[in-house]
């Protein structure tokens, strides 16, 4: 009986989050110059606008904007009775804005249960920068989904990510929107990220690549290439800072190598200055800053 007292209000407290948790992710569905048609109690209802951007739908932080919206609940449930288990589905030109991102596609399905508005492709995505002076994001992608519950975007198939001069190739992009992480990850094969420079660019190859796109760092890992040039240097892993030009790369042993001039080095640790075009041993403890870059929930 004392053991049912003391977690009678845990029990009480996780039942109130996940009530606000469900209650936070319901859409509200305004129109203008438009009409709203379907069975009131049952559903499903059918918005429908002559003008494209007639429709919009707020969720948290999101705004989702169409000329049609299809809204209906689970078989068996009145439309007010499902309020937090229901699809949205936005036909006829989906816009999508959250804070200082813009992202368009042809159709998206919303998820009042699971908190999450997934846009088919070819979809497209825009972010302003965060201060003047700072680089926009952009991304193309043939899925993209929003997570009303945090500022989580991720993209899908063939996707593309472009930040200054940095662009990137993945089957997946994971991207914080506020912190400017972008995760890239291929089911197989490589990543490719490039950095373009006025004397040429600078490629790397990884099955992960983990970068910060307002500080212009990175980390790639799981086996990396870095092209300079006529340089190419291998390892495990390695961190670059755009500022500093320098990359750390890390491996058993990390091997650098220039056939145009005949060098070739390795070591644990090489440092390769991409702005000098040098690559030597780097004689100082290291170890990979995995930490600055890990995920929200990691």
């Amino acid at each position: 009986m004392n053991i049912s007292r003391r977690f009678f209000p845990l029990l009480l407290l996780v039942a109130a989050i996940a009530l606000g948790a469900a209650n936070s992710r319901v859409i509200k569905i305004s129109y203008q110059d438009g009409r709203r048609s379907g069975n009131l109690r049952k559903g499903p209802w059918v918005y429908e606008s002559n003008s494209p951007h007639g429709i919009i739908g707020s969720v948290g932080e999101l705004k989702i904007i169409a000329s049609k919206v299809i809204l209906e609940a689970p078989e068996g449930k009145s439309m007010q009775e499902a309020e937090g288990e229901r699809t949205a589905t936005f036909e006829g030109g989906v816009t999508v804005i959250r804070g200082r991102l813009k992202a368009n596609g042809p159709r998206l399905v919303y998820s009042e249960a699971t908190g999450l508005g997934v846009l088919s492709g070819p979809a497209q995505m825009h972010q302003k920068p965060a201060k003047d002076g700072g680089d926009s994001v952009f991304v193309r992608a043939g899925q993209m989904s929003f997570n009303v519950d945090t500022d989580i975007s991720t993209s899908s198939g063939d996707v593309m990510l472009a930040s200054g001069n940095q662009k990137g190739w993945a089957d997946m992009v994971y991207y914080e929107e506020e912190r400017g992480l972008a995760v890239f990850t291929m089911h197989k094969g490589n990543v490719k990220l490039v950095r373009e420079r006025k004397d040429g660019e600078l490629v790397i190859h990884a099955p992960e690549v983990r970068s910060l796109t307002r500080d212009k760092k990175l980390i790639a890992t799981g086996g990396v290439v870095l092209v300079d040039g006529e340089i190419k240097t291998t390892g495990d892993a390695l961190f670059y800072d755009d500022e500093s030009g320098e990359a750390i790369v890390i491996g058993n042993p990390a091997s650098s190598i220039n056939e145009a001039e005949g060098f070739k080095t390795s070591g644990g640790t090489l440092l390769h200055n991409v702005n000098k075009h040098r690559v030597h041993v780097y004689r100082k403890p290291f170890t990979l800053p995995v930490e600055e870059f890990k995920k929200a929930d990691e």
